[in-house]
């Protein structure tokens, strides 16, 4: 214990007092939420640029109804009421006569006005379809905003068919916000029924998200200079000198404890300061204090898997090209959880996302983005998880420590996976 201890602080100590580490502490998280980042960015600088719009009506009814309601909704949009800026572009429209006998021609002739920039996009209104043409992509803002007013102009236009009065089209329209409400439940201590609060669905959808990556991001730091720098050392000889000292699980112990000691560093850090960033975003009841202790455990567990796997890896790497090949090996497993972020969020308790939630290389963030929802998990769950944790943890570690005692003393090739399987079996 007292040589993997040594190992520990002497990687442990050379890690954190370089650079990079503190460089990395800084820019994980810019790179990790870049995404939130720009995202906010857009939405504080929006493209207010006025957006002129050509509709084809080809019912000769239609259009008119259409230009009055989204020009109604933009009107009422168009400025933040605390500030009054201006936040959305205005929409500007011209109608277009249709061209029956050449309606492809009529189309190329918009397209081309929109390639110049005379125009943002052009519908075309027919019986039963509506069509939008523009350069923005199929997930363009301006199409998801247009839609909900064009149902709204082509529902006026059916009322009127029907006979409907004019003046109770807008009670007939008026849309019925739904508002999320917390599930109600019973005092254990008192007995009485807790009263349901309101909640903010997007501000609780961000604790999982904000979670999910927070753990993906230090494991990544603290697991990832694993491989790399057995590989390194590999190379320049220096585990030759070291096994004269300690035994190949030693080593590997040493180094795991040190990356657990990064990781743990880093969590630190970002704990401390969370509060602040929260604070200075007014969102101070959202910290999720009641995940921190499973925060911990899933951290520890995932970083002591990684660096185990990293550690073969390494040893098993011919040059340091070949570190960097399969380094995609060592992050996929922390990769692969955060593609599951969207279906995590519609169906936490899913059959799928449960089954992916239990396979121990997954189970750290999935399982942890699943208790943060609103629905939770059932309790044995997270035992049963870090039960299989615990159970992959020791095989991989063993197997680590029987392959890297083999082939972190080849130099000159590297081993095929056939070699690799049948040391990992005899030892």
């Amino acid at each position: 214990m007292h040589k993997i201890l040594i190992i520990a602080k002497r990687d442990y100590v050379a890690s954190v007092r370089t650079k990079a580490f503190l460089f990395g502490l800084v820019v994980a998280p810019l790179l990790f939420g870049g995404g939130i980042l720009g995202v906010a960015i857009v939405n504080k600088r929006p493209d207010v640029r006025d957006r002129r719009i050509a509709i084809v009506d080809h019912t000769a009814i239609a259009a008119a109804p259409v230009i009055e309601a989204i020009e109604r909704l933009n009107q009422i949009q168009l400025f933040d009421r605390e500030t009054g800026r201006q936040k959305m572009p205005r929409y500007l429209f011209e109608t277009v006569v249709p061209n029956t006998a050449a309606p492809d021609e009529q189309r190329l002739q918009l397209s081309e006005r929109i390639r110049r920039g005379d125009l943002f996009g052009f519908i075309e209104i027919e019986p039963g379809a509506v069509t939008w043409y523009s350069s923005e992509d199929g997930l363009g803002q301006a199409r998801q905003w247009l839609t909900g007013p064009l149902n709204d102009g082509l529902r006026r236009v059916r009322l009127a068919q029907l006979g409907v009065d004019r003046r109770k089209f807008d009670e007939v329209l008026r849309p019925v916000a739904i508002q999320g409400g917390a599930l109600v439940a019973r005092d254990a201590t008192t007995g009485q029924i807790r009263a349901a609060g309101r909640k903010n669905d997007p501000l609780n959808a961000a604790i999982p998200v904000a979670l999910g990556i927070l753990l993906a991001m230090i494991v990544m730091m603290g697991s990832a200079p694993m491989l790399p720098a057995i590989a390194e050392d590999k190379m320049q000889r220096i585990f030759e000198m070291l096994l004269a000292s300690a035994t190949p699980f030693e080593l590997i112990a040493g180094k795991v404890v040190a990356a657990v000691g990064r990781a743990l560093t880093s969590a630190a850090v970002y704990i401390a300061g969370a509060p602040l960033a929260l604070h200075a975003l007014g969102m101070t009841d959202l910290a999720p204090l009641r995940f921190l202790p499973w925060f911990l455990v899933y951290l520890v567990a995932e970083v002591i898997i990684m660096s185990a796997f990293a550690s073969v890896l390494g040893a098993a790497c011919g040059s340091p090209q070949d570190a960097q090949n399969l380094n995609v090996l060592l992050i996929a497993p922390i990769i692969i959880p955060l593609f599951m972020i969207a279906p995590v969020m519609q169906q936490p308790n899913g059959s799928f996302v449960t089954a992916m939630s239990l396979i121990p290389l997954f189970t750290p963030v999935m399982m942890l983005m699943r208790q943060a929802t609103a629905a939770g998990v059932p309790a044995w769950q997270p035992w049963a998880g870090l039960a299989g944790i615990a159970v992959a943890t020791v095989v991989i570690s063993w197997l680590a420590a029987r392959l890297f005692r083999v082939v972190i003393l080849l130099q000159g090739k590297s081993p095929k996976p056939g070699e690799l399987v049948r040391w990992a079996i005899r030892g």
